[in-house]
């Protein structure tokens, strides 16, 4: 028989599911994750862009603030577990999200700062009528890197997660 739970244990017990809503550091190894991280913040000590943080649980978390993530692999490869791994560095599963609403410019105020920062140009506006632009988002361009929604002054870029689609060979 397996190990019984009592309810006061089960009650209190803190459950932590990848569930989409939380970014771990790059090279996660998803679901798994958890079950394997020590919390001993190897990844965030070696990070040289500062974009992973320990959380108040003690899990690192991918929090970008002023510089962007390069995916340069150095969290993965500080990891002392399996949790993170330098061959799912490149399969980042994060993107930027535009909420056109709190957008500035959507709302006649001249702000192009997600733009200008964008390395990769994946965020570019096109003018409408009443002195509005509106930002589009070219998802295939986007790194996930983290910057876009640090240099927004309205908190209307969110990274969302986007599961990669896993092309199947047919025969």
């Amino acid at each position: 028989m397996g190990q019984v739970t009592t309810r006061r244990a089960f009650l209190s017990a803190r459950f932590h599911d990848e569930d989409g809503v939380t970014a771990r550091p790059p090279g996660s190894v998803g679901p798994d994750f958890l079950k394997h991280c020590t919390k001993c913040g190897d990844c965030a000590s070696a990070c040289p862009e500062d974009v992973i943080a320990i959380a108040a649980d003690g899990f690192p978390v991918f929090q970008p603030s002023d510089n962007p993530c390069t995916f340069c692999g150095d969290c993965a490869n500080a990891c002392p577990t399996p949790a993170l791994d330098i061959d799912l560095v490149s399969n980042w599963p994060w993107r930027a999200a535009l909420k056109l609403d709190s957008c500035l410019s959507m709302n006649g105020v001249s702000c192009r700062l997600c733009q200008d920062n964008c390395e990769e140009s994946a965020i570019r506006f096109s003018l409408q009528t009443g002195g509005r632009a509106k930002p589009t988002l070219d998802v295939a361009a986007c790194t996930g890197c983290g910057l876009c929604p640090t240099v927004c002054p309205a908190d209307a870029i969110s990274l969302d997660h986007t599961p990669q689609l896993k092309m199947e060979a047919v025969q």
